[in-house]
């Protein structure tokens, strides 16, 4: 038997790729050199040739602007420190997941008390819990008794609760969203 693997999703690049120097298409940029001084619209070869001089990149900064927006900058260094930026952003960004738990319509007892225990550890890990209730059969009949099970769950937990999404049925399926304040 053979084994299939999946291909890794190739990653986006966390920098915005920008032309350089001869990519750049506009026949007039407005420059800024690299001391960000504005010098206004010329050519773009006479802006290369200045890049040349300074042993930069022209690079296009702003591609849609009227003329567009080029700068004499080290392209390598900038992508780098954007690059170094964004991961830092991303390192310290709070990512929150949607959690889900399902209840049964008779849980009683240390199985109640087991799915509590399991979402009080995914509101304390910062995350949104989803609880189900799927009604099967005959328990399609007693609504208002799964409405009120599902109700009391809720008020059993804490009381930072958040209710995101209220208690709402359709069909056999009850659900609410919460989190914790």
């Amino acid at each position: 038997m053979q084994r299939r693997y999946r291909k890794p999703k190739p990653q986006k690049d966390l920098v915005r790729q920008f032309r350089a120097n001869q990519y750049i298409q506009a026949p007039q940029v407005f420059l800024i050199d690299e001391q960000d001084n504005q010098i206004g619209p010329t050519s773009t070869q006479v802006a290369l040739e200045k890049a040349r001089q300074a042993e930069l990149d022209l690079v296009e900064v702003s591609p849609r602007s009227k003329p567009p927006v080029a700068k004499i900058m080290d392209y390598g260094q900038y992508k780098y420190e954007t690059e170094k930026k964004m991961r830092k952003v991303k390192a310290h960004q709070k990512t929150s997941e949607l959690k889900s738990i399902r209840l049964s319509f008779r849980i009683k007892g240390k199985d109640l008390e087991t799915k509590k225990n399991q979402a009080l550890k995914f509101l304390a890990d910062g995350h949104k819990v989803k609880i189900d209730i799927i009604l099967k059969g005959r328990e399609k009949a007693h609504k208002p008794m799964a409405f009120d099970n599902m109700k009391k769950f809720i008020n059993s937990l804490d009381e930072n609760i958040k209710t995101i999404q209220p208690v709402t049925g359709q069909g056999g399926l009850i659900t609410a969203t919460i989190t914790k304040q």
